[in-house]
C-alpha cells in the first residue's frame, strides 16, 4: 500500500535555513552505540531515558523530543539522518517560566509530560499536556534553537500526552489522554478543537474512545490522516507492561474503530509502546519510533519496521504469525534514506572547554548564574556552593547538574578539587560537592567541610520519594583534602541475563576515589538503583551548603567522563 502521496501528518518539504548546530556529530558512545557498521542496526537505539519519545521528518532529517518532567533544560531536541543515529542539537524549553509551574523545585515527575512535535507552515511545533495545569505549545524555524516562550494554549487538570492536528479543511485538533492522579478518571482519550494559529482551544473538551474494557490505561495519543482516515496510535496496558494500539475513523471525533498492532510477544522487550511513525525520504518505507521502561535505566527507545496491510491497518514490528499483531525486533537492517552516515550517539562526556555546559546536562529546575560557571581561560566548572532547599537531603536540592545514564554498564569520573570556604584561615563546615546517583534510592560520594577539616563521606537514602531519612555511610578525613583528586561511580546491571519485564532490570552504583587517576580505591556500601518520579536514575555533580551567607566555596571540575 503506498502511501506517500496520502500522507499528510508531515509536511514533506524541506524546511529553508534551518541553521547549522554544533550536534557532536563525531562523537560515538564507549557505552552504546546502535550502529552495526554493516547495514544494520541493533535496539535500543537510544540505550537512555528519553521517555515517550516523539519524532517528525522535515526534508531529510528527522528531530526527535521527549518529556522531561521538571528538569531544565527541558523539551529535549535530537536530530538524526537515519533514524538510528541521533545526536542532541537543544531543548525547547531554557527555563520554565513562573505560569507554567505548578509547585516549585524541584517537583519530582510534574510539569512536561508526553510531548508532540510537528512541522506545520514552516514552523516546528511541540505541545504537552502539564498535568496540573493543561495543555502548553512552543514553536521556531529553527529547531536547535531558540524556541518561543511557551503558550498556555489550554487550562485544565488532568489533560495529559496532548498531539497537535492540522486537517485539510482549515481546522486543528489536539488529540490527549487523561491522568486519572488529577482528573479523577483515565483509561479514555479526548479531543478539543483548537484555533488554527495553535494558540488557544474552541468549545469543549470531548472524549472520544473509553478504554476501560479492552485497553485500560490507554493513552498518548498521536494523530495522524492518511487519505480519509483519521488515525490515532495509543499506547495501553501501563509503561511497563503495556501495548501499541491505533484507532481509526472518517471523523476526528470518532466513533473510532482499535486494533492491537504491536505487542512483547516472545520478544524480551517489554512494554513496547508510545510514539511516533514516521516514514523515509521517498516515502516507500515506514517506521515506528517507541519506548521500553528498563526500571533504574528508565525508558529507552527502540525502532521497529512498520508495514501498511491492504486494509488500511499498521503492523509494527515482525509478524510471524501474521495475525497483523506486530512483536519489536533487537537487529533489523537500517532504513533505506538513500545515504550512509557514520555513527554517532549523544554526547556523554564534557572537557568544560566552552562557556556553556554540554546539552546533556539538566538541573532539578531552573538554573541560576550563582549556582556555576563555565570558565574557558582554565577548562574547568565551578560549581559554587548553594543553598536550595532547607531539607539536609540531595533529594530536595534543585542544584543537582545530572545526565542520563547511557546504557546497562559503565563508569563515570570526575576530576575535581574542592575549595570550601573558610574564615580567619579556617575551614568553615557545612558544605559538600561530589558525585552522585539520583533515583527513588540514591547515593552520593561527597567531600565534606567540618569544623576540624575536610571529609570523604558516602551519603544515601532508600525511597526518598517516601520522605526518609538521608544516611551517612561512611566518612574518613582526609589530609589534602582541598588537593585535586578523582571521585568516580561504577554502574553495574546485576539482573537476570534475558530480562522480559522491567522487575528483571535491577543494579548498584559503586563508589571510588583516587589522587592519582590510576589506583582508585572503593569507598563505603553499593547503592541499590532504583528509577526516580517517571524518569530512571541520573548520574552527575552537585555542591552544596547548609547555611546563608554573603559567600560561598565551590568545587572546580576539570572534566568528566563516562567509559566502560
Amino acid at each position: 500500500m503506498n502511501l506517500s502521496k496520502r500522507i499528510t501528518f508531515l509536511t514533506i518539504a524541506a524546511a529553508a535555513s534551518l541553521g547549522a548546530f554544533a550536534d557532536g556529530k563525531s562523537y560515538t558512545s564507549q557505552i552504546w552505540s546502535p550502529d552495526l557498521g554493516n547495514g544494520q542496526y541493533k535496539n535500543p537505539i537510544i540505550d537512555a531515558d528519553y521517555s515517550d519519545p516523539d519524532v517528525v521528518r522535515v526534508g531529510d532529517d528527522y528531530y526527535m523530543t521527549a518529556s522531561s518532567f521538571c528538569d531544565i533544560p527541558g523539551l529535549p531536541i535530537l536530530h538524526s539522518k537515519d533514524l538510528v543515529n541521533w545526536t542532541i542539537i537543544g531543548h525547547a524549553i531554557a527555563e520554565m517560566p513562573e505560569y507554567a509551574q505548578a509547585a516549585p523545585d524541584p517537583s519530582h515527575g510534574n510539569h512536561v509530560w508526553a510531548p508532540a512535535i510537528r512541522y506545520h507552515n514552516g514552523e516546528f511545533y511541540i505541545y504537552y499536556g502539564d498535568p496540573d495545569l493543561g495543555i502548553f505549545m512552543t514553536k521556531t524555524k529553527n529547531p536547535a534553537g531558540p524556541w518561543e516562550p511557551l503558550v498556555h494554549v489550554h487550562k485544565a487538570k488532568g489533560i495529559i500526552d496532548t498531539c497537535p492536528f492540522w486537517d485539510e479543511d482549515g481546522k486543528a485538533y489536539i488529540a490527549h489522554g487523561y491522568a486519572g492522579s488529577r482528573a479523577g478518571v483515565k483509561s479514555i482519550l479526548g479531543m478539543i478543537e483548537m484555533t488554527p494559529d495553535g494558540t488557544s482551544t474552541i468549545g469543549q473538551d470531548r472524549v472520544i474512545y473509553d478504554g476501560h474494557i479492552e485497553n485500560e490505561t490507554i493513552e498518548g495519543a498521536k494523530m495522524y490522516k492518511v487519505g480519509d482516515w483519521y488515525y490515532i496510535f495509543s499506547p495501553a496496558g501501563g509503561v511497563a507492561t503495556g501495548w501499541q494500539e491505533v484507532l481509526r475513523s472518517k471523523s476526528p471525533w470518532g466513533p473510532y474503530e482499535v486494533r492491537n498492532v504491536m505487542d512483547q510477544g516472545k520478544s524480551s522487550v517489554n512494554g513496547p509502546h508510545q510514539g511516533a511513525w514516521i516514514d523515509t525520504p521517498d516515502g516507500k518505507e515506514h517506521w515506528f519510533i517507541h519506548f521500553q521502561d528498563k526500571g533504574p535505566w528508565g525508558r529507552v527507545v527502540h525502532l521497529q519496521p512498520m508495514e501498511w496491510r491492504e486494509d488500511g491497518w499498521p503492523v509494527i514490528g515482525v509478524d510471524p504469525d501474521g495475525d497483523g499483531r506486530g512483536e519489536p525486533v533487537m537487529k533489523y537492517r537500517k532504513p533505506n534514506v538513500g545515504k550512509t552516515y557514520p555513527a554517532v550517539n549523544p554526547v556523554e562526556n564534557d572537557e568544560f572547554d566552552g562557556t556553556t555546559l554540554g546539552l546533556q546536562w539538566q538541573w532539578k529546575g531552573n538554573p541560576s548564574a550563582l549556582w556555576y560557571f563555565c570558565e574557558a581561560n582554565t577548562s574547568k566548572l565551578r560549581l559554587f556552593s548553594h543553598k536550595t532547599s532547607d531539607s539536609p537531603r540531595l533529594y530536595d536540592a534543585a542544584n543537582l547538574l545530572l545526565q542520563k545514564f547511557p546504557g546497562e554498564n559503565f563508569t563515570a569520573t570526575a576530576k575535581v578539587q574542592f575549595c570550601p570556604r573558610k574564615r580567619n584561615g579556617k575551614v568553615e563546615a557545612g558544605e559538600r560537592a561530589g558525585i552522585a546517583v539520583m533515583g527513588y534510592n540514591y547515593g552520593a560520594l561527597a567531600l565534606e567541610s567540618r569544623a576540624d577539616g575536610i571529609y570523604l563521606t558516602e551519603v544515601g537514602a532508600k525511597s526518598a520519594n517516601k520522605g526518609t531519612k538521608e544516611n551517612e555511610i561512611e566518612a574518613v578525613k582526609l589530609d589534602g583534602g582541598d588537593k585535586e583528586m578523582y571521585l568516580r561511580v561504577q554502574i553495574k546491571r546485576t539482573g537476570v541475563k534475558n530480562p522480559t519485564s522491567k522487575d528483571d532490570y535491577k543494579g548498584e552504583a559503586i563508589f571510588s576515589y583516587s589522587f592519582d587517576g590510576k589506583k582508585f580505591t572503593t569507598f563505603g556500601q553499593p547503592i541499590s538503583l532504583t528509577s526516580g518520579h517517571w524518569i530512571g536514575s541520573k548520574v552527575g555533580l552537585f555542591c552544596v551548603r547548609n547555611w546563608e551567607s554573603n559567600d560561598s566555596g565551590w568545587l572546580d571540575v576539570d572534566w568528566f567522563r563516562i567509559t566502560k
